[in-house]
């Protein structure tokens, strides 16, 4: 079966597209040209409360059905999605702005991983037996019921498929609501999982601003609310889910470090260097955008960056071969440019781009400072766009307390052919998703989430399942019961 690449209206709720215009209208703009593409609405109290509603009737018997039979669904979605993926990468492009030669292998795809991995796993989701002499103690896994998802702008796709996978996986129902800036790719997730035979009113897709998310979280039918995007924002959801006591996991940003040392791979260092900060256009919250490099390479080091970094296409990003494309708005493009001006005005060197292309569309060149220290701005607040700090080290101690030395705990890399002092440093890193010779890796099989500021719980992986479900103990007596009385 074939996907029109459009959704065909606002929100997708009980198994179908729905549309209110009473909602406030919410312009989508292609990042590559400024210009409008499609237009959704916000979702009313009526919106919302159908949404809830729907994934609240439909979930009891979603839990009641076997981890098979729930696996089964999410594994034949997978398989649309990636039959779809074609039409599937475009939308993101549309969406997102980035690359098709990117969206093409990252982004559907990595939401089809996550659907085959957790319809996988649906049905390995078992209790245990704990003997205890005559008596004995089982425990059930159970869902939690209604989830909310909260999802970023820069991987509208992957991440409405992060968290619906583990979610339906463990028996919940959900309501997402993507960003307001890239509305369109998580309306196609929700028509896929129910062309593949999920049961209506278990995926739901609303559109809205902060106030959506807001009323979503403080409604006492949600049991859960899992959120990816900034600090300020997490901090906000985590206050208000707090209110309600409700289940809460957060993949918040970041200001990660990445380390080369004197003896790793020049080439690799620079690849990972360039994943790190340039992949998306920098707008990855696990980006390395940190980099601290051992002062016997740096300049080699820098030539070679810069010599790499003049070879990027930066154009069309429907064209295959573009392979660096726009911010995705007016809004964030401003926010990368002030930063770029505050570290020329701090005094760090800038060594390549550090302006916005003369274009249509939001372009900022990919942009390296070097001679960063660790007070500057730019070396201490996220700026998630293609700026890349470089800071100088030469002792292995101390560059680890620097790189630890910040209120986010997401990501943190380090490139050295020294297998030792590679798990040295990595077990020294006060991060949740660590990497070596690589960066920004993210199997859907491999734990993601932060320490710190950067996040509470785990996606992906097994760990996903512990924030999907809970357990229940049942103790079971075989003799006779003894009271006081």
């Amino acid at each position: 079966m074939s996907y029109p690449t459009q959704p065909t209206a606002s929100h997708f709720i009980n198994g179908q597209y729905v549309e209110d215009t009473d909602g406030a209208a919410i312009e989508v703009i292609y990042p590559a040209t400024g210009e409008v593409i499609a237009t959704v609405h916000s979702a009313t109290p009526a919106i919302i409360d159908a949404a809830l509603d729907a994934a609240r009737a439909a979930q009891a018997a979603w839990a009641a059905m076997t981890g098979t039979e729930r696996g089964r669904i999410l594994r034949r979605a997978a398989d649309m999605m990636r039959a779809a993926n074609h039409d599937l990468s475009v939308l993101e492009t549309y969406d997102t702005g980035k690359p098709y030669q990117e969206t093409s292998v990252v982004d559907a795809t990595s939401g089809a991983d996550a659907l085959e991995y957790f319809g996988g796993m649906a049905a390995t989701l078992t209790g245990e037996h704990i003997p205890l002499g005559e008596d004995w103690v089982y425990t059930r896994r159970e869902p939690l019921g209604v989830c909310v998802g909260i999802g970023a702008w820069n991987y509208p796709t992957q991440i409405a498929c992060w968290k619906g996978a583990p979610a339906l996986a463990c028996g919940n129902a959900m309501v997402f609501k993507p960003s307001e800036t890239t509305p369109l790719c998580a309306l196609k997730v929700a028509e896929i999982l129910h062309a593949a035979g999920l049961p209506k009113g278990l995926y739901n897709v609303i559109q809205g601003m902060g106030d959506v998310g807001a009323a979503l979280v403080a409604d006492a039918r949600v049991d859960k609310v899992s959120l990816t995007g900034s600090v300020p924002t997490g901090r906000k959801v985590y206050a208000a889910a707090a209110e309600g006591i409700k289940h809460v996991t957060m993949e918040l940003g970041g200001k990660s470090p990445l380390i080369i040392f004197d003896d790793a791979d020049l080439e690799n260092a620079v690849s990972g260097a360039i994943l790190g900060n340039f992949y998306s256009s920098g707008q990855v919250c696990s980006n390395g955008t940190r980099v601290f490099v051992h002062k016997a390479i740096k300049h080699a080091f820098l030539k070679r960056l810069t010599e790499r970094l003049a070879t990027a296409v930066i154009g069309d990003p429907m064209d295959p071969q573009t392979s660096f494309g726009p911010m995705v708005s007016e809004r964030q493009t401003s926010i990368v440019l002030d930063y770029i001006a505050k570290g020329q005005a701090e005094g760090a060197r800038l060594v390549f781009g550090g302006a916005r292309m003369d274009r249509a569309g939001f372009y900022v060149q990919p942009t390296v400072f070097a001679d960063v220290h660790d007070d500057m701005i730019i070396a201490r607040q996220e700026i998630f766009g293609p700026v890349m700090a470089v800071l100088d080290f030469d002792d292995e101690t101390d560059v680890l307390a620097r790189a630890n030395d910040t209120e986010f705990g997401l990501a943190a890399g380090v490139f050295t052919c020294d297998l030792t002092r590679a798990h040295r440093i990595a077990a020294g890193f006060q991060a949740g998703t660590c990497y070596i010779n690589t960066y920004n890796d993210a199997p859907v099989e491999a734990p993601f989430g932060g320490s710190k500021a950067s996040g509470v719980g785990r996606e992906n992986s097994k760990a996903a399942i512990e924030h999907y479900s809970q357990i229940k103990s049942v103790y079971v007596r075989m003799g006779d019961l003894e009271a006081p009385f």
